[in-house]
């Protein structure tokens, strides 16, 4: 995948921290694709929430296990094998994934509400989702960021088959059209079509092992230098002196003239 020429695409190009390995505090879109070399560190204010998104078997799983020591992970899958284990056997998945969702998404809401740093394992390809979040996350004046794999259809089966868990070919195709979609918007518009997201960080195969943990605190993202104050083009007026003085300086026009 080469990398995004969108309008947004201002961060990697210019922070150095993109290519040294030291911390990098991303805004805007941040496409670090195609690089031999990225960021240590992602760095991002306190309180945020990061959602983690790529197709099934990309490596979002590893990737929110090597950062949960810097933020409550929040991951689907966690309801779903909690439900698992109480339902009978013969049950189908199908028939109680409706309660796990709920579970899903009330586990999520409770950790928003903390005001702590949430990792967010989600799929990508629902955008209601990250507006629901953003907008949670808005009310405690929080920042919503996004981290997307951009790997490929044949890495992401291959990581499946690693892991030795599957997802239904149907629903991995609908996975891998809604991602593919948002990438395509993403090279052309930039990150203005995820307005509900403070930056988006785009990790191939390659970067996604060079990002070995996340760090949350003070925003450092460098602000703009307030503007100077314009030369003054004429010179200060000259006050006047003697009896016209005083008659300016006087407080109130009802007090009578001192006389000379």
């Amino acid at each position: 995948m080469g990398g995004t020429q969108g309008p947004d695409r201002t961060d990697a190009e210019r922070d150095p921290a993109a290519d040294s390995g030291l911390p990098l505090h991303p805004r805007g879109l941040v496409d670090l694709r195609g690089r031999a070399r990225g960021p240590a560190v992602l760095g991002y204010p306190t309180g945020a929430v990061v959602v983690v998104s790529g197709l099934p078997g990309s490596g979002k799983s590893t990737l929110l296990d090597r950062w949960s020591r810097s933020a409550t992970v929040i991951d689907p899958r966690t309801a779903h094998v909690e439900y698992q284990a109480r339902m009978p056997r013969w049950l189908p998945y199908a028939v109680y994934r409706p309660w796990v969702r709920l579970q899903h998404v009330r586990r999520l809401r409770a950790h928003v509400r903390d005001g702590g740093p949430v990792l967010v394992h989600d799929c990508g390809s629902r955008p209601w989702m990250r507006r629901w979040l953003a907008r949670s996350a808005a009310r405690q004046r929080r920042e919503l960021h996004l981290v997307l794999l951009a790997v490929d259809a044949a890495d992401a089966l291959a990581g499946q088959r690693k892991r030795g868990r599957w997802v239904p070919g149907r629903v991995f195709d609908r996975h891998r059209r809604g991602l593919a979609q948002l990438l395509l918007a993403l090279s052309v518009q930039g990150g203005a079509v995820v307005p509900e997201a403070a930056s988006v960080v785009l990790l191939d195969r390659t970067l996604r092992e060079h990002v070995v943990a996340l760090e949350f605190g003070p925003d450092r993202t460098p602000r703009p230098l307030p503007k100077p104050l314009p030369e003054p083009t004429e010179p200060p007026p000259v006050l006047p002196t003697g009896p016209t003085a005083r008659l300016i300086a006087r407080r109130d026009p009802r007090t009578p003239e001192p006389t000379p």
